[in-house]
């Protein structure tokens, strides 16, 4: 094959440049040009009045000899001269290469220059219909019209493909024609012809779940991963999901709100009827210990160390075991107010009179000495100022509490996962733990009071269980705290309940049933005599 093959029109001619190697398996190409040429020429119709030539060139792929091979294009020369040219038949109607990227460039910087493109100007107004009866033509971007016939290949058993035109797509169509298919002559290969396959390379993401793409991966390739808690999707391949709002919950499935679960102490559960049942029955058993002290009121063991303030401490003891009832249930802005200062007044009563017994316990024994000064003591004076003036510290230690910052109702959506814990807020936590701190007080002096008389004489030994039972209180309250601080929502109420009966059940307990048991069970030492033998 020659280096440069020439057919050229001398008489009205144009030009068409060719540089291209021709090694073995681009001659076909070239034969194609030849024949694509002389059809062109032969046709009255195709390009009337106009005869076309051409070049081939062959820059054996070397840049350099590419660029030389650009320039003798348009200089008519083997030697290439810038701005000179030598032929005047023939006018240079476009140039086709189809050399690599780095020779392109050669070409391209010299057709740059001379204002050359693909195509001639004239190559815009063709407008033919090809053999098969299809228009062609160049639109005002010098592009071909784009058509293309949709095909279903059909497989059949035998063996053979069968190609159904099933419709087209012509992209010089008005809109709405552009695109036509017939769906119902559509053969998908699944036995389903009703649904067709998905055309893309991920599975839909149902609902409770969202689309996560990667960079990596084309926009239609993505993963479904499920909503976290407290977020739904309820809808299919949703990019995000949606948030609940505060008071309500994801359900298992992720696709749908749902109210949050109302948690606190109800006296339904198992928890709530056993804290009823204890109140109940401690309250009963309190009752029936003051209704024995009452029957027995005139023997020596219920009158020694003031009965008076023995019936004040068993209604006390009864109110603190009916107080925690106040606990249990949906709490509420009065019940939120009114526990814990029913709770900090009943304790307040309770421990003043177990320290105003004890106080009378000390009084009563520096009596019997000779030339005391504690006689002007004696009476219930001193032991009913003591329980005034302890309630009464307390009571105002509450009802600063309730007029600064008193305690509210508190909906607690975010501690616990889809619950909201009804309960009640402390208002001042400072006030609380007042409240709590002079029942500690009072706990603390009865004890140090007690202890210091527990070597009294047995008459009045009633101090040794004074100072037992202060070690149970205190032991329950300071257990208490660190416990309270570490919970939350109904089982935090469960454990002021736990204490509150629990100290209660202690002070009645190590006081008084050693003393029923004497008075039920052994009648003998409940009488003067047996006193003061001891």
């Amino acid at each position: 094959m020659p280096q440069e093959y020439h057919q050229n029109a001398e008489t009205g001619g144009n030009e068409i440049q060719v540089p291209q190697r021709l090694p073995k398996p681009n001659f076909f190409n070239f034969l194609a040009l030849v024949s694509a040429v002389e059809e062109i020429n032969n046709s009255s119709e195709l390009l009337p009045n106009i005869t076309l030539g051409f070049h081939i060139y062959d820059p054996k792929n070397q840049p350099f000899l590419t660029f030389m091979t650009a320039l003798g294009i348009f200089s008519g020369m083997a030697t290439g001269i810038p701005n000179y040219r030598c032929k005047s038949s023939a006018i240079l109607a476009a140039v086709i290469e189809g050399l690599p990227s780095e020779l392109s460039i050669q070409l391209s910087n010299v057709f740059r220059i001379y204002h050359y493109p693909q195509l001639h100007r004239y190559l815009k107004k063709v407008h033919f219909k090809n053999v098969v009866g299809e228009e062609m033509f160049f639109d005002e971007n010098g592009n071909l019209p784009t058509g293309y016939d949709i095909k279903n290949l059909v497989f059949l058993p035998n063996g053979t493909v069968n190609h159904n035109m099933i419709g087209h797509y012509n992209s010089h169509a008005p809109p709405g024609q552009d695109f036509i298919i017939h769906e119902k002559e559509i053969v998908w290969e699944s036995s389903n012809t009703q649904t067709p396959p998905q055309s893309k390379c991920s599975t839909s993401c149902p609902p409770g779940s969202r689309k996560l793409t990667s960079r990596e991966n084309p926009v239609c390739c993505y993963d479904c991963i499920p909503c976290p808690d407290g977020e739904i999707s309820n809808q299919t391949d949703m990019d995000n999901c949606i948030e609940c709002p505060d008071d309500q919950w994801s359900n298992e499935n992720r696709d749908a709100c749902i109210p949050k679960v109302m948690d606190f102490l109800t006296s339904e559960e198992s928890l709530g009827i056993a804290f009823i049942s204890m109140t109940v029955s401690f309250t009963f058993i309190t009752a029936v210990i003051l209704g024995i002290f009452i029957h027995y009121r005139d023997t020596p063991i219920v009158k020694a160390n003031n009965r008076d303030l023995s019936y004040l401490l068993l209604i006390s003891l009864m109110l603190c075991f009916l107080c925690s009832l106040v606990f249990i249930g949906h709490p509420e802005d009065v019940t939120c107010v009114v526990r814990q200062s029913a709770f900090g007044i009943t304790f307040s009563i309770s421990l003043s009179s177990i320290l105003a017994k004890t106080v009378t316990v000390v009084i009563a024994f520096q009596t019997t000495k000779p030339g005391s000064r504690f006689r002007k003591w004696m009476g219930s004076r001193v032991s009913n100022s003591i329980v005034i003036f302890c309630s009464l510290v307390q009571t105002l230690i509450c009802a600063v509490w309730l007029g600064i910052a008193p305690p509210f109702l508190y909906r607690n959506m975010h501690s616990e996962t889809g619950t909201i814990l009804v309960e009640c807020n402390e208002g001042s936590i400072v006030a609380f733990y007042c409240v709590l701190g002079f029942l500690g007080f009072l706990a603390g002096i009865s004890f140090i009071v007690a202890f210091l008389a527990r070597n009294l004489p047995d008459s009045f030994n009633e101090a040794k269980y004074i100072t037992f039972s202060m070690l149970v209180f205190c032991s329950v309250w300071i257990s208490f705290i660190p416990t309270y601080l570490s919970t939350k929502g109904k089982y935090m109420v469960a454990v002021e309940i736990f204490a509150i009966q629990a100290s209660s059940t202690g002070l009645l307990g190590c006081i008084f049933i050693p003393k029923c048991y004497i008075i039920l069970f052994k009648p003998e030492r409940n009488t003067r005599k047996h006193l003061t033998k001891l």
